[in-house]
């Protein structure tokens, strides 16, 4: 008997043990390309970055020099503009989706913003290309704030719904026992306590559109100068990477690793910040 249970001690514990290599392994697996990317680009981009990339024009192919402060402030714009819409269309949509709709209607809703959050980018752009940029024959930053918009739209539903739905029911009924209605408890009780998550999912929405290139290539288009209006094609840093790394100049090709690295960089600070803001804040 004492055998018996020494034997499945050791069982236990060696499978404990085997279980535990098992998910270091996988969690380096995760790391492994990532840190991998990082060096890549850092290595390939560092030398390119200096003053001149941040604050002046592209230049001419074979003229040295130049930078991409066009397309770094044209990501800026075409992101505070997909945002203005989208974040206001998320958030409600999600707090619809926690506090008032029906079960069939929810269930609609929520499998329309899966497929929609599973589409590609590419028909994406596709579409706001038929609806905005034939019509106005013409490509523009409002057509592109539009295509980013769509894409920000389910991440900041679905992640407004799922943070209201952790509020406490409690807070609920004690708001609505002291008079307070539906819509005021939602807006002044729900929503300020669920923020963190809706901040969270806000600031992850946005880190991914700021990296989208091919929806910007059917809406926005690029341009090589200042942004010229919301009605004009603009520049955009994922648009001036994929230029750049297809041409067959090396002075593009080394600033197209410069703008990756900053790419990169411009993201990993928006999840940083969202950490941190949410983080003391709320805590």
């Amino acid at each position: 008997m004492v055998k018996v249970k020494m034997k499945n001690y050791l069982k236990r514990k060696i499978t404990d043990k085997a279980m535990r290599a098992l998910t270091i392994f996988c969690a380096l697996i995760v790391l492994v390309p990532l840190i991998s990317i990082f060096v890549y680009v850092i290595s390939k981009g560092i030398a390119s970055i200096n003053i001149d990339f941040f604050t002046q024009l592209p230049k001419p192919a074979g003229e040295p020099g130049g930078g991409m402060a066009n397309a770094i402030i044209g990501s800026l714009i075409l992101t505070g503009m997909a945002s203005l819409w989208a974040i206001p269309a998320g958030v409600l949509g999600g707090l619809y989706l926690s506090e008032f709709s029906t079960k069939k209607l929810g269930i609609l809703i929520r499998f329309s913003a899966d497929v929609l959050s599973g589409v590609p980018s590419i028909v994406i752009g596709i579409f706001a290309y038929s609806l905005l940029v034939r019509p106005l024959k013409s490509f523009s930053a409002l057509s592109g704030a539009f295509a980013l918009g769509v894409i920000m739209i389910p991440t900041i539903m679905r992640t407004t719904e799922e943070s209201a739905r952790m509020v406490p029911h409690d807070l609920r009924e004690a708001s609505l026992a002291l008079g307070i209605n539906r819509f005021k408890t939602t807006i002044r009780i729900i929503l300020s306590t669920a923020m963190p998550g809706i901040i969270t999912g806000i600031m992850l929405s946005v880190a991914r559109i700021f990296g989208e290139t091919a929806p910007l290539l059917f809406t926005a288009f690029g341009n090589r100068f200042w942004h010229q209006g919301v009605t004009q094609p603009i520049a955009a840093l994922p648009l001036q990477i994929f230029v750049y790394a297809i041409s067959p100049f090396d002075d593009w090709q080394r600033q197209a690793w410069a703008g990756a690295l900053v790419l990169i960089g411009l993201t990993f600070v928006i999840s940083l910040t969202s950490r941190i803001v949410t983080r003391q804040k709320y805590k």
